[in-house]
């Protein structure tokens, strides 16, 4: 089983070290009844603190006891008579009386052989005691009152008297102590995981969200789908923080608890019970709860987990206010429904993600063989398992478990099933998500499990508003409850639900009515759907009804139109190549909203089609001609999609479709016109007429559709203008034209203030004039004198552009003379492929500019200046260039940069300013079979063959060897100069090459290397790579002489660095480590001084070597005169491989 660590908690309430402290007289019951409950402490897994075991010698030994009592749980003062000789004793017991009244520590008095009330008036020997006290220590009578006091209020305390227990036998009275201490340490660590598997990492996580150096109450939320692991997860961090609170309560499945008669008031008493020990405590309503958790939480610094919320109710009673929990409190609150967190305004949340396909197939294969790797033939069946459920550690550790010592065949079986039917168990687990939607949003949810998984969220939007389902809201609660998922693509955003989600939701449907496929609500099955299509058993019950023909067995579905007559209530209806041969169209529902007919076989839309309720009409790849033969009017239609309908000549009549919001015609290659009648659509947003190669103009009616947002005219080859008046596109956001025959933009271009994406470009690809039309290939030769130039005088007023595309327009100096400065917001530029000689005026004083895209650009001579924040750079292939900025200047935030084959070598730039806040690397030039490099640090490519003079170590060769600066508190830095000779990549490098690599201190640190370590770097390049000279910068940020407090204070750090015990950190829980460590330390032969003697461990990586070998070290370092752990580090950097080996002034082999 995986080991899990965990940071320790900090906390303003000092946390319990020890669980135990032993206060007693040495003289009176050391190695008599002390000793033996001290025995039995420890047998019982009690962490105790006992002086003679715990304290070095030579230590002061007041402090250390002071401190051990201060981090105890703790303290048993076991009084005898001669206990109040000892001024040791009296100190200890002020203390711990102290520790009682400040932290609430708990104090348990032991009368061994001594009345309490002897103690408590101070009679007998211990007046006997303070009568020699008082003597000795005349001059300090306040200390003795502190003794008295200590000794009055111990004696008041419950405790154990021997005399009245068991007739005086000692080993039954030390076992109650025991059970006393043990249910006051309260020892219960809450099961996690069999095979915690990932689980590491995901802790981790929640850990920094809980932020414990704070004092602050925080609340931190961990929310997911069911099933996912968010309760494992809280276990974890519960057992790992536990110890650094007051008190701790883990309160589980209020969810289900809540739901009970009188639920929430049992919760507030699970709470008030497990972190004040209150056993006894009764709580019968909820206001009573809330009245005690307000009186009894608000001073006390507490853990308490929420496990499996549902309702607001249920935090509000338990969490209706932070003051109601002492400074530097935690609560972690896990639930399905992330709504939850935001109404209680969490500090921090945690959205639990499945395990990856490896984590997956190791859980599972723990639970399915009980080790991390199948057995023999059993590897595919496996990654089937794995491959459905997705990560889901519920489903993997069920399906693992069922699977467990089963055959082949009935793997098989399983596998077979579990395509059809989902696991019962699991389906439980998962369906209790769904059953609190209400009815709406279930609709919604069967919607999509059944339909509309992988498409655009907001097309998906505007059907489930047709039916009048409310999806605003509805797809949010789908969201917040884990039961969806949106996945942001550049230009749209799709909705994704998990398989097993999915699969629910389908079995859901499919309970509706098991033996009757036609009553079902939604039909998605091909083989179900093909068979009510053929037997006419469809009912009204149904509501949607997919069925792409080319994706069945058969090659084409022929039916007739009377298969839909009875389904008058279907909404959705999805037929893609499906032909119906026979048959009227007013067969089909009425109440259609979506019609998606992929491939449709029709030249022209019946005129008997009711489309009156129509939402969404979709017809790619169709055979039509023409869409319909008259106006058609339909006034809830918002999307009509024609894309790659080949045949089609020209648009609709658009004037019975006035509340169109998406018309989308791509890839329809015949059309030649788009109607007049588009500039009645006052309501479209999106206009799609990409790849329509010959479409040769746009009506000026176009320029009144005052909502449109994007006008997609990319691949519009024969398009060689714009209508004059497009500025009237008030709301136009993209214009988007690459490759298109648009000579000259109109000029009242300047007038769209909210244009934020230009695009213009020719695409290299393939780009020769024998393939390009006539009126192209003129376009993109040179021109002559006096032709129009791209941008008009009015290109400069687009204030709100972001991104601009201008590549391989052939453009001049006269073409971007205007200054690109005025493009405050622009934060990507292209212009590849032009003819300009200089750079565009501006550039550097464009703040928000993070690419600039300058490659194949022939004529340019130089690289402008650049902006501070830019992060992308390329200027490949630009072979006139001779002089070049330092793109390295102080603040400069490069992430990635590409300058290859430019005839000039380059001067070597300044990097020591260099900011690295990004973690990008750039490193496409270079075959990636040879050079790549997975480090999170910056990496540069450019023409150039010397190591600049103001590096600190240079070498010849592939490798070099430094020493890590003391008090070296800047960066490091790495500069490699490597050729690439006569090797041809796609990007043909034909000379000397630099290649930069940037580290910062933080990788060091994560190297785990030291001041005065020594650093060996080696290149080892493959292929046909030569290294030639390596160098090395080590930036010190010089500690100045007016300074020379902080500079003696760093020597002194440093001396005590060297000269204190460090010991190597080991695993938190050492399972199985000490009969290994017992191994290893026979086989050193401690006792010989027969010369030099050397110990090997071997074994196969993740057997634990290091950590056997940190523990010998840790127990044997103070035997030598001087000691090393010498660590060999080797990071592998692709095909790089860096070697750090380092080292220390003596030597320790193990």
């Amino acid at each position: 089983m995986a080991s899990i660590q965990f940071s320790e908690a900090s906390s303003s309430t000092p946390k319990s070290k020890y669980e135990v402290f032993l206060s007693f007289r040495g003289e009176d019951t050391r190695t008599n009844f002390t000793d033996h409950l001290y025995a039995a402490l420890i047998r019982a897994g009690v962490n105790t603190f006992r002086d003679d075991n715990e304290l070095s010698r030579g230590k002061d030994i007041s402090s250390e006891l002071l401190k051990a009592i201060k981090e105890s749980k703790i303290s048993i003062v076991v009084f005898s008579k001669g206990y109040a000789y000892s001024r040791w004793c009296l100190n200890e017991l002020v203390k711990i009386i102290e520790c009682k009244n400040t932290i609430g520590q708990i104090v348990i008095p032991i009368f061994y052989d001594v009345d309490p009330s002897d103690i408590r008036k101070q009679i007998g020997s211990y007046a006997q005691a303070f009568a020699e006290h008082e003597k000795r220590f005349e001059a300090d009578m306040e200390m003795i009152k502190r003794w008295r006091a200590a000794l009055s209020e111990a004696a008041d305390l419950s405790g154990w008297d021997l005399r009245n227990f068991a007739n005086g036998h000692e080993s039954k009275f030390i076992q109650k102590i025991v059970e006393d201490v043990l249910k006051n340490v309260n020892r219960i660590y809450l099961q996690v995981a069999t095979h915690p598997v990932a689980l590491e990492s995901r802790v981790e996580k929640v850990m920094e969200l809980l932020n414990m150096g704070s004092d602050h109450v925080r609340i931190v939320g961990i929310y997911g789908m069911g099933g996912i692991g968010k309760t494992t997860i809280a276990k974890a961090v519960y057992n790992s923080t536990r110890d650094g609170f007051d008190g701790s309560s883990f309160l589980s499945d209020i969810k289900d608890i809540s739901k009970k008669t009188n639920g929430l008031a049992s919760i507030h008493q699970q709470l008030l019970s497990d972190i004040l020990n209150l056993k006894s405590i009764r709580i019968h309503n909820v206001d009573r709860g809330i009245n005690l958790i307000q009186e009894r939480m608000c001073h006390r610094r507490v853990l308490i987990v929420l496990d499996d919320v549902d309702e607001s109710t249920q935090l509000n009673s338990l969490v209706g206010d932070l003051k109601w929990y002492g400074v530097g409190s935690r609560i972690i609150v896990t639930t399905r429904d992330e709504r939850l967190l935001t109404e209680l305004e969490v500090d921090e949340r945690y959205n639990v993600e499945e395990l990856n396909p490896e984590e997956s197939l190791q859980l599972f294969n723990w639970h399915a063989f009980r080790r991390p790797n199948p057995k023999d033939g059993y590897f595919q069946l496996s990654k089937s398992v794995v491959d459905h459920v997705q990560g889901l550690p519920l489903a993997l550790e069920v399906l693992g478990s069922h699977l467990f010592k089963r055959s082949q065949l009935e793997w098989e079986s399983v596998v077979e099933k579990l395509r059809h039917i989902p696991h019962n168990g699991i389906q439980k687990k998962l369906r209790v998500s769904f059953d609190t939607l209400d009815d709406q949003v279930k609709a919604i949810f069967l919607d999509i499990a059944c339909f509309f998984i992988g498409m655009d969220k907001e097309y998906v939007m505007k059907i489930l508003d047709g039916c009048g389902f409310f999806p605003v809201i509805g797809v949010n609660v789908l969201l917040e409850r884990s039961l969806i998922k949106i996945d942001h693509q550049r230009d749209h955003t799709l909705i994704k639900m998990h398989d097993l989600l999915r699969d629910m939701g389908r079995e859901i449907v499919r309970e509706e009515s098991p033996n009757h496929i036609g009553k079902r609500s939604r039909l998605w099955f091909h083989e179900d759907v093909v068979n009510v299509l053929k037997t006419h058993k469809g009912t009204e019950a149904v509501e949607g009804l997919s069925l792409d023909a080319s994706a069945c067995r058969e090659d084409v579905i022929v039916s007739n139109t009377e298969a839909l007559a009875k389904m008058i209530n279907l909404r959705l209806l999805k037929i893609n190549s499906v032909c119906f041969t026979s048959g009227s169209y007013e067969k089909f529902s009425k109440e259609l909203r979506w019609l998606c007919w992929h491939r449709c076989s029709l030249k022209v839309l019946p005129s008997n089609l009711d489309l009156d309720n129509m939402v969404a009409l979709e017809m790619r790849f169709s055979n039509v001609r023409k869409v319909w033969k008259e106006t058609k009017f339909i006034h809830k239609l918002k999307i009509l999609d024609l894309s790659y309908s080949i045949y089609l000549v020209k648009t609709p009549n658009f004037a019975g479709l006035l509340n169109l919001e998406r018309l989308e015609f791509e890839g329809c290659t015949s059309l030649t016109k788009v109607h007049q009648s588009i500039g009645q659509l006052e309501r479209l947003v999106i206009l799609n007429l990409a790849d329509c190669n010959n479409l040769r103009e746009l009506p000026d009616s176009i320029c009144n559709l005052r909502s449109l947002e994007t006008m997609n005219l990319n691949g519009c080859t024969k398009l060689n203008r714009l209508p004059e008046h497009l500025g009237k596109l008030e709301a136009l956001r993209r214009l988007l034209a690459n490759g298109s025959a648009i000579k000259q933009l109109p000029i009242s271009l300047g007038l769209l203030k909210n244009l934020e994406e230009l695009l213009l470009a020719v695409r290299k690809e393939g780009l020769t004039t024998k393939s390009l039309s006539p009126s192209f290939s003129r376009w993109v030769s040179p021109r002559s004198a006096g032709s129009p130039t791209l941008l008009p005088a009015t290109f400069t007023h687009l204030s709100s552009l972001t991104k601009l595309d201008l590549s391989y327009r052939n453009l001049s100096d006269d073409d971007i003379s205007i200054d690109f400065g005025s493009f405050q917001f622009l934060k990507s530029l292209i212009l590849e492929g032009n003819k300009f000689y200089r750079p565009p005026v501006g550039i550097s004083n464009l703040p928000r500019l993070f690419e600039l895209y300058l490659n194949d650009c022939e004529n340019l001579q130089s690289i402008p200046e650049l902006p501070l924040n830019l992060l992308y750079f390329e200027a490949r292939q630009c072979t006139s260039i001779n002089r070049y900025p330092n793109l390295f200047k102080a603040g400069a935030k490069i992430k990635r940069l590409k300058i290859t084959n430019c005839l000039e070598t380059m001067d070597m730039w300044d990097l020591r300013h260099l900011s690295t806040e990004g973690n990008y690397l750039m490193w496409e030039e270079v075959p990636k079979g040879n050079f790549r490099s997975k480090t999170k640090h910056l990496e540069a490519c450019f023409p150039g063959r010397e190591v600049p003079d103001w590096f600190d170590y240079k070498e010849m060769g592939s490798s070099i060897l430094f020493r890590v600066p003391l008090f070296s508190t800047g960066e490091t830095r790495a500069m490699i100069d490597d050729t690439w000779k006569n090797y041809m990549t796609n990007q043909d490098i034909r000379q000397d090459h630099t290649w930069i690599s940037y580290m910062t201190t933080d990788e060091f640190v994560s190297l785990k290397v030291d001041e005065g370590d020594e650093i060996e770097v080696s290149v080892e390049a493959h292929g046909k790579i030569l290294v030639k000279k390596c160098g090395i910068h080590l930036p010190i940020h010089q500690i100045q002489v007016k300074h020379e407090s902080k500079f003696i204070q760093k020597i002194v750090e440093d001396v005590l660095k060297r000269v204190n015990r460090v010991y190597l950190h080991i695993a938190t829980q050492p399972v199985a480590l000490e009969p290994r460590f017992d191994k290893v330390m026979a086989l050193l032969s401690m006792g010989s001084d027969d010369g030099v003697h050397m110990v090997g461990i071997y074994g196969k990586g993740g057997i634990v070597k290091t950590i056997i070998a940190k523990v010998v070290y840790n127990s044997l370092c103070d035997r030598f005169d001087g000691r090393s752990f010498f660590q060999m580090l080797k990071i592998s950097l692709s095909n790089l491989m860096v070697l750090l080996a380092y080292k220390d002034n003596s030597f320790l082999t193990s």
